[in-house]
């Protein structure tokens, strides 16, 4: 059995790794999954959480998160081809505006 705190100390370094990558790249591409890291890393937290007490709550918030990050990826993506063809680029400096 792996204690709680290893858990959560593992979730916490992975949503700091997508922290910095949100952070740190100027493409659309690799800020959608730094997005998605810091989503599995509050997933990892709330399967630990739902071990730890012996309650299904966590794992089912987590379908629920995964429902939510599979929209949001397809939503993204989506986002980033209208931008791609519209501006041939997918680095965020050059939508800093959203107008024709």
């Amino acid at each position: 059995m792996v204690p709680i705190s290893h858990i959560l100390i593992l979730a916490g370094m992975i949503f700091a790794l997508g922290v910095v990558c949100v952070f740190a790249h100027r493409n659309i591409l690799m800020i959608l999954i730094g997005v998605e890291i810091m989503l599995n890393a509050a997933g990892l937290a709330f399967v630990a959480g739902s071990m730890r007490w012996g309650m299904p709550e966590g794992q089912i918030f987590v379908l629920f998160l995964m429902a939510m990050a599979a929209s949001e990826v397809s939503v993204g993506l989506a986002l980033v081809v209208y931008l791609h063809k519209r501006k041939r680029s997918v680095n965020i400096d050059d939508f800093n505006e959203m107008k024709d």
